[in-house]
């Protein structure tokens, strides 16, 4: 069965949490284990803090969009915004490479995501914004694939 949700909210930090929790609560129909679910709010806590500091600068007028959608044990998720953009994609993924170093970023979300989805994907273009596609298997549907 598939089914699909999406949220549009304010790039506020306070928002942060709440995407985490919906997320969770959304992809908790699957019966994920502790680690997946702790994984997958991980990486949406890291594509939507980038979100609000990197593609606005912490513009709270900015509108960060997430869609969620599930089938067969397959998480796929969607988190774009209309900001600034990245200027090189290649390089913001590189371990440890910070834009923001002032506000001690640790350079490590594009990392984490890499790490703890089976997929991810990167699409952004200057002065209209990234997406970020992500993809994880849960390993309770994995098994049953096999």
């Amino acid at each position: 069965m598939k089914n699909e949700m999406q949220l549009k909210f304010s790039a506020l930090s306070q928002n942060e949490s709440f995407a985490r929790v919906t997320v969770a609560a959304f992809v908790s129909q699957l019966d994920p284990t502790m680690d997946e679910l702790t994984e997958i709010k991980t990486v949406v806590s890291e594509a939507v803090t980038n979100s609000i500091i990197h593609g606005y600068e912490q513009d709270p007028n900015g509108i960060i969009y997430i869609t969620v959608k599930i089938e067969d044990g397959l998480v796929e998720l969607s988190i774009k915004d209309d900001g600034l953009g990245i200027p090189d994609i290649d390089e913001a993924r590189i371990p440890l490479y910070t834009t923001k170093p002032e506000l001690e970023r640790s350079g490590m979300g594009f990392t984490i995501m890499e790490n703890f989805m089976d997929e991810i994907e990167i699409s952004s273009q200057l002065g209209k914004g990234t997406e970020i596609r992500l993809r994880k298997h849960l390993a309770k549907n994995k098994m049953l694939c096999n």
